[in-house]
């Protein structure tokens, strides 16, 4: 689910928008509030309130602890060339960054110029069979557990489905999906100051305040004049499950396919229709899945906008080719996503780019077949509005019927072990514990 990815530097003074990032409410974490105190006087001067520094972010202990090759589950039969293709082009973006510049997240991973050697070697490497990809990471890279706590991990899927639509709006093409608003404004408040890094706002200029874009209810009331709509849907549902997967293809009425890709969104908060079902006690937690979801809102169609609109989140879009047909739209990093290769997690705690191992279970395509064990080398290049903590990610599946039967019905507990190059774990050591903001 790829939200919050799209960043417009403002050119009204910063503490305009400071002030907004904390009245606006639409953040998508809780930002704390500097305090003040008054000073103490001094003869020659009156008093003045002279104030603190920014309190630091509620911290909880993120810990990663070495382990070998030998203890990741499967791995002496894994194939991790997938994941090793995903890991070149990640390095692509990676290695136009200075050596100083930091990865991301906590900083556990270090700066680019501890990678520049491992992304050079990927570079001149193109592994022909699976043992060539596993001697890859096992020569270049350490790999450290990673824990948050005593609670164990959540993943769940995600991928790219198919609509059909139009252009023009005619026919049975009457649902909107719209391009970035002319009037939408998105803050990355870690561009002002250090405590805010990862978080975000979006909202629009209203007589030279920051003021909440509108909630998804509004949107689809009224429309959108500060928005062109790139094309025109027969499904209003699958419209909305576009916008949680992120991106999709556009069956157009000529017989061309286009991608609707993720470009931005209005900033207000997400909101799982799921749990919504779940707490109305029309499903059991057990059984929310994309399908079930789907299954209730068509039987229960005089309900299903004002379920819709109860996630205040609204995506736009940007048109792209396809491309190559395997890879997916670009994720957060700017890179084409690979089906299997690529997972989402929390940039507020890992960088993007860098490879880790994953092991969980995952539905088969076939619903009437048991879970599957799913322990895949994947690389980090994606983030979700849904995606929160240290052990939680989303699984790129990829296109088609078969990626979404498999995305929309997984929720698997499991554990994520990720791969540092071996500078970074000499200067670790074995282990080493980070503060993760809130």
């Amino acid at each position: 689910m790829s939200q919050a990815k799209f960043d417009v530097r403002v050119g009204k003074a910063a503490q305009v928008l400071l002030a907004a990032a904390v009245l606006a409410g639409c953040m998508t974490r809780p930002a704390p509030m500097p305090r003040h105190v008054p000073a103490q006087p001094s003869p020659p001067l009156p008093p003045v309130a002279a104030p603190l520094p920014p309190m630091a972010p509620v911290a909880l202990p993120l810990q990663l602890s070495r382990a070998g090759f030998a203890d990741l589950k499967e791995w002496a039969e894994s194939d991790p060339r997938a994941g090793f293709s995903a890991f070149q082009r990640s390095c692509v973006q990676l290695m136009q960054k200075p050596d100083d510049a930091l990865l991301g997240g906590v900083q556990y991973g270090g700066t680019i110029a501890e990678w520049r050697g491992v992304c050079g070697d990927a570079a001149a490497a193109s592994p022909s069979t699976s043992e060539a990809a596993r001697r890859f990471f096992e020569t270049e890279f350490a790999p450290y557990r990673v824990a948050e706590g005593s609670a164990p991990g959540l993943f769940t899927g995600y991928y790219e489905l198919e609509l059909k639509g139009s252009r023009t709006r005619h026919g049975v093409f009457q649902t909107p999906l719209y391009g970035v608003p002319a009037d939408l404004v998105s803050v990355d408040l870690g561009l002002f100051r250090d405590t805010f890094k990862g978080q975000r706002l979006a909202g629009r200029v209203t007589n030279g305040r920051l003021v909440p874009y509108p909630a998804r209810a509004e949107i689809v009331a009224r429309g959108l004049s500060a928005a062109r709509a790139l094309f025109y849907v027969d499904d209003p549902l699958d419209a909305f499950f576009l916008q949680i997967q992120g991106s999709g293809r556009v069956v157009l009425d000529d017989g061309s396919i286009v991608r609707a890709a993720f470009a931005a969104q209005n900033g207000q908060p997400y909101t799982a229709i799921g749990a919504v079902l779940v707490q109305r006690g029309e499903l059991r937690r057990e059984e929310v899945s994309l399908q079930s979801i789907r299954a209730w809102i068509k039987t229960h169609p005089a309900e299903a906008e004002g379920l819709m609109n109860a996630n205040a989140s609204y995506v736009f879009f940007q048109e792209k080719p396809i491309g190559d047909p395997i890879l997916g739209a670009a994720g957060t990093e700017g890179v084409a996503l690979t089906p299997e290769a690529s997972i989402a997690v929390d940039t507020t705690v890992h960088a993007l780019g860098l490879p880790v191992w994953l092991e969980t279970t995952a539905p088969d395509a076939d619903e009437n077949a048991p879970e599957r064990s799913f322990n895949r080398l994947l690389v980090m290049q994606d983030t979700g509005g849904a995606i929160h903590g240290a052990i939680r990610g989303d699984v790129y599946w990829g296109y088609g019927a078969a990626a979404g039967s498999i995305a929309g019905r997984m929720r698997s507990e499991g554990r994520l072990t990720v791969l540092l190059p071996k500078a970074v774990a000499q200067r670790l050591g074995p282990s080493a514990g980070f503060s993760v903001p809130r």
